[in-house]
């Protein structure tokens, strides 16, 4: 839907001011949230491989829990 806003920007730059405690430059939210976005489906990809190979019907918090660090570690910068 056009005009629409994936997500709330001001919330985003607030969120990174008072967890880094310097201010976001133009677009740094843009990529900070695409990032976001990126790793919550590689997390869910490596969780519905892990269940699979479980033997489990569909994605468990076991299986999100067991994939987490090694997801994590892929991107840690």
């Amino acid at each position: 839907m056009p005009g629409q806003k994936a997500y709330p920007r001001a919330t985003v730059k607030k969120v990174v001011k008072a967890h880094a405690n310097c201010n976001v430059s133009k677009n740094v939210d843009v990529m900070i949230y695409l990032n976001y976005v990126l790793f919550m489906q590689t997390l869910m990809k490596e969780a519905a491989i892990e269940a699979k190979q479980g033997g489990e019907r569909g994605i468990t918090g076991r299986s999100v829990k067991k994939v987490t660090a090694d997801t994590l570690a892929k991107f840690k910068g």
